[in-house]
């Protein structure tokens, strides 16, 4: 059940169906910012890797599920890579993605897009995956 503090709510059963889907533990993260540094995506993104983390350990679930970052990241590792916990971070981000395609809501409408003939078939095949419920 969703608890209230201040203006924000906070929902645990948010953040145990975030560890479930991803298979890591969130408490494993000590919040050094290791994954931000590093992240390419990161300084034009509206959360970093670490801000997306320590928001869903605190089970702010409408913080997570309107941060734009999980969409943009170019899963490239280098977060996992370098996280001196062994936190799989991609992992994590593909899980946030994973609720809110499961919530049946688009990131983006397939019929919107305009560029379909100027792409190659394979990254046609791999946004609808990633974007579309």
């Amino acid at each position: 059940m969703p608890i209230t503090i201040s203006t924000k709510t906070v929902d645990r059963e948010f953040t145990k169906k975030i560890e479930e889907i991803s298979g890591e533990p969130l408490t494993k993260c000590m919040q050094c910012g290791t994954c931000s540094g590093l992240c390419p995506v990161e300084a034009t993104s509206d959360v970093s890797p670490r801000k997306l983390i320590h928001m869903v350990t605190l089970g702010q679930r409408e913080m997570v599920m309107n941060a734009k970052f999980a969409w943009l990241c170019v899963t490239c590792y280098l977060c996992e890579l370098r996280c001196p916990r062994g936190l799989d971070i991609p992992k994590i981000i593909e899980a946030t993605r994973q609720v809110k395609l499961r919530s049946n809501e688009n990131f983006i409408e397939p019929f919107e897009i305009e560029t379909v003939m100027e792409l190659p078939q394979i990254a046609m095949v791999s946004a609808f995956r990633k974007h579309t419920a």
